[in-house]
């Protein structure tokens, strides 16, 4: 049976059909595809099944847009539609907005809108409106997605950030790993994974999560091939010297140009925010950006960012998701990252136009036991989870009442900078074992603690797991050979 893809063509305004190409130009503005778009979405059209792994900002989405905008047989309650699976809801309404400034019926369903507003969404979509939409995994909990969902033909489904798959991936989401079952549940589509990050290992894993074979999913991994980016590496030995090393890259692309704008990541608020204090007596404008701000800020900052109005950004990495800015001529490091993933991700946001741009690393030795830090924290053992969720359990009132704090007083011995709590409610969360991990005024336990959580094994393995994600990162850091090539071994592509 042939792809209801195959051979299809979008009509464009006089009926005239149109093929990806005309899409392209149409809808985006593009003249031409980068790398193996265009051959990305010739297979998913002819019906196949595609892993896609390709450096931040070349273009990953495109490779599931283009095939939805092509026109269907399917009419009635089984119009056809295109499902786009995401975990980041705070990038969706971006995602969308550009889409529909383009023409292109699209929508999201996720917690951030209000009961009012899900609702009349799923009516769209039971009516056979979108042409894309985006969802998390989690929303398939929902009963009511699930039978508006089941009125319509999905016609492919692509899963973004496809990482959070696999639990060898660096932002493990426990609802993707039902995917195998959430395709037959949509009638077993044509599937595209995209990422910018996969190991080996984690590329193996991907495909087994989607129910599927090697011999079934096609790989097109383009790796780091933008010669545009320049990868340095500086030891430094304290705070003097890492100052030096930004006014140095800030002074060389920003100062006397009217274009252009840099990133400077933190690992640590108070660290951002004293270097923030030297870089105002130096005279350097800046903004600060960071997950304790309130999200308008978060949100106005981005917005200024993005429009030019502020060049120069002090952020941790809650910053970058959804920064789609061509200008970007330096990300500079002033601490260590926690893994080569993160790193290959923070840095791929330079040089988008193709002009060259600074990949700067600033390696502190000491900034080591700051990640081995997080590492422990980002870890809890099985024995913390049994017992948040005993408190979970037996201690509402309390916890409603006094909020994390008092579990921390309870689990951690008061040590303040003990995040082990919030990266427990974080996971629980995510396997549905609480609503809200942020909000614990009204806690309420909905499922047992899970078996992955109670295997103190599983625990123990991705802790060692995350150790040696850290420790690769400091091979990279010192090796004396080509950094472009070490990130291609390390993500398996072939020369």
């Amino acid at each position: 049976m042939a792809s209801p893809l195959a051979g299809r063509a979008s009509a464009g305004p006089h009926g005239i059909p149109m093929a990806p190409e005309d899409i392209l130009k149409t809808y985006f503005g593009h003249d031409a595809f980068r790398g193996p778009q265009e051959e990305v979405i010739r297979h998913v059209m002819a019906g196949g099944h595609a892993l896609v792994i390709m450096p931040t900002g070349m273009g990953k989405s495109l490779c599931y847009q283009i095939p939805a905008l092509l026109p269907s047989d399917a009419d009635g309650d089984r119009a056809d539609i295109t499902l786009v699976l995401s975990p980041l809801i705070a990038l969706m309404k971006d995602q969308v907005d550009a889409l529909q400034a383009r023409g292109i019926d699209a929508a999201f369903i996720n917690s951030s809108l209000r009961k009012q507003e899900r609702q009349s969404r799923y009516d769209a979509v039971a009516a056979g409106r979108f042409r894309l939409l985006y969802v998390t995994p989690e929303r398939f909990r929902k009963s009511e997605f699930l039978d508006v969902i089941s009125a319509r033909n999905v016609r492919l489904l692509a899963v973004d950030e496809a990482h959070c798959i696999s639990e060898w991936g660096h932002d493990f989401r426990p609802d993707y790993t039902r995917l195998a079952q959430l395709r037959k549940i949509l009638g077993s589509p044509t599937t595209v994974a995209l990422t910018a990050t996969a190991t080996p290992d984690v590329q193996q894993d991907i495909i087994r999560q989607l129910g599927l074979t090697s011999d079934e999913v096609r790989m097109f991994h383009e790796g780091i091939r933008r010669p545009n980016l320049e990868l340095l590496v500086e030891d430094v030995w304290d705070q003097e010297e890492k100052e030096r090393w930004i006014l140095e890259t800030v002074d060389r692309w920003l100062t006397g140009s009217s274009e252009g704008s840099g990133i400077v990541y933190f690992t640590l608020i108070r660290t951002l925010e004293e270097f923030s204090e030297r870089l105002a007596a130096r005279k350097v404008d800046h903004v600060c950006y960071h997950g304790d701000l309130e999200r308008r800020r978060r949100r106005q900052i981005q917005e200024d960012f993005m429009s030019g109005d502020c060049r120069l950004v002090l952020a941790t990495n809650a910053f970058g998701m959804g920064v789609d800015k061509e200008d970007i001529r330096f990300v500079i490091h002033a601490d260590l990252p926690g893994s080569l993933e993160s790193y290959y991700q923070e840095i791929g946001r330079a040089g988008r136009d193709g002009r060259p741009a600074e990949c700067l690393l600033l390696y502190d030795q000491r900034d080591l036991n700051t990640q081995m830090e997080f590492i422990r924290w980002s870890n809890p053992d099985a024995d913390f989870y049994e017992r948040v969720y005993s408190h979970l359990q037996n201690d509402q009132e309390q916890i409603r009442a006094f909020g994390i704090e008092w579990l921390r007083e309870r689990l951690c011995h008061r040590q303040r900078h003990d995040r082990r709590v919030e990266t427990a409610l974080a996971m629980l969360q995510r396997y549905g074992v609480i609503e809200d991990e942020n909000d614990l005024s009204a806690v309420q336990v909905q499922a047992p603690l899970p078996p992955a959580l109670r295997d103190e094994s599983a625990r123990e393995a991705k802790l060692l797991r995350d150790r040696k994600k850290l420790y690769a990162l400091v091979q990279y850091v010192q090796t004396e050979g080509s950094r472009v090539d070490f990130l291609h071994r390390y993500f398996g592509v072939s020369e």
